[in-house]
Formats: C-alpha cells, structure tokens, sequence
C-alpha cells in the first residue's frame, strides 16, 4: 500500500469500507457514528481495518497520487454521507478517478430489481415454472461463449 491508494476492507459478506491511504498509517474516509452525521475524517490504519484485512483497489486509469490526495483532503470535516449516493467507496473512487461509483450499490441494486422480478414471476407463472425459467437461463448464459465459438468456426469454413 502506498499514499494515495485506494484501500477498503471487508465487513463480513455483505459490505466492505473504503478509504485513502495517507501513506503515513493513516486512511481518510468516512468515519463517525452510523448515518448522515458520518463525516469525511483521518484516522489510525489500524482504526480503518478494525481487526479485518486491507486491501487496495487497482485502477486502469486514475490520478496521480498527489491528485488523489488533494482530492481526499479537500473533503476532510464534510459530512452528508448517504449510503446509496454519496457512501465511503463513491468518496475514494471519486478521490482516484474523479468520478464517484459504487460497485456495491450497483450489486445491490441488480439484486434487489431480480429479487423483485423473481417473485413477482413466482407468484404470477408459480415457482416451479420460475425455477425452471431461472435455471434454463442460466444454462443460456453460461453456454454463450459456446455458442459463439461455434458461430466463428461454422463462418471460417464456409
């Protein structure tokens, strides 16, 4: 790990907590008590890991460090942490890139819409037709590469 990375650590299954590493065993990332009075803070390495494993996230493209850093510090004491919008990971992808993302909230996001869509299919075509319709698109999907390759060669020989 090295200034200006972008860290995170896992909690548990479901989430993990995202920083920028200050370089000199510090992190900047939001800390404080749970919801909106969460703020933008710099805290102990050891603080940020809480007992868990830190980890860094790689970029193709992102800023340097030097701009990372004042991107992370320009945020430092500002609060309106929202978990959906403005969370831990949209501040450091933010910091690195200059575009805030949530891989987190997009996974939770496609989960919820095909929880949703499961058991509205389940309730209206009942749950062994749904089950069947899961399984044989997944078999659909899984077979594409397959498919494909069959496509290539069927066209380099004609």
């Amino acid at each position: 790990m090295a200034r200006g990375d972008h860290v995170f650590v896992r909690r548990g299954l479901r989430y993990s907590h995202h920083g920028i590493d200050g370089g000199d065993d510090t992190v900047i990332h939001y800390a404080g008590p749970r919801g909106r009075d969460r703020c933008i803070a710099r805290t102990s390495m050891a603080e940020f890991a809480a007992g868990g494993t830190v980890q860094v996230r790689s970029y193709q493209q992102r800023l340097s460090p030097d701009d990372t850093m004042r991107h992370a510090e320009s945020r430092l004491g500002v609060a309106g942490y929202r978990l959906f919008r403005n969370n831990c990971e949209h501040f450091a992808a933010w910091s690195c890139t200059g575009r805030a993302a949530s891989s987190q909230v997009r996974r939770w996001a496609f989960g919820a819409h095909g929880a949703v869509a499961s058991v509205v299919a389940a309730q209206a075509i009942g749950a062994h037709v749904a089950l069947i319709g899961t399984a044989g698109a997944g078999l659909y999907a899984m077979t594409g590469p397959l498919r494909r390759r069959r496509g290539r060669s069927a066209s380099a020989t004609s």
